[in-house]
């Protein structure tokens, strides 16, 4: 849950995330930016935070681009119709998934997590989940 600290009656308000909730995809997010937390009708932002050697359940979201900074570490990501393609990315690195591209993102450190901000187009961030478990094993 997070707490809102409102500036005035424009809706404008400073967010304090509060304790990060466990996601569908199987990692902490720290929401800030919601429809349950400011009323947002169009945007969702928090903190994912993904442990050392942890790997998400495979998905994608539905009708919803995401966008990411990360902050700390080193992550990689299978993504595409197979889970056929791969990246890696490190703390100063954007990356950017469109709106239904399944996809699953992994720490491959035994050490040290990896933390980033992440933006969605949906300011409910977990409706547009949709997990595709035939997927998980394609990514390991």
């Amino acid at each position: 849950m997070t707490s809102t600290n409102s500036t005035d009656t424009t809706g404008v308000a400073v967010i304090r995330p509060g304790d990060a909730e466990r996601s569908k995809q199987g990692f902490m997010n720290a929401g800030a930016i919601s429809a349950e937390s400011v009323g947002s009708g169009r945007l969702w932002m928090g903190m994912i935070t993904i442990p050392p050697g942890a790997r998400a359940n495979a998905h994608f979201h539905a009708d919803h681009d995401t966008a990411m900074y990360v902050l700390e570490g080193h992550a990689e990501m299978w993504y595409g119709d197979g889970l056929q393609h791969h990246l890696e990315c490190s703390a100063g690195d954007f990356l950017y998934i469109p709106a239904g591209v399944p996809h699953v993102a992994a720490n491959a450190s035994d050490t040290d997590r990896c933390v980033a901000i992440a933006a969605r187009t949906d300011p409910n961030e977990q409706e547009s989940v949709v997990l595709t478990p035939e997927l998980d094993e394609s990514a390991r």
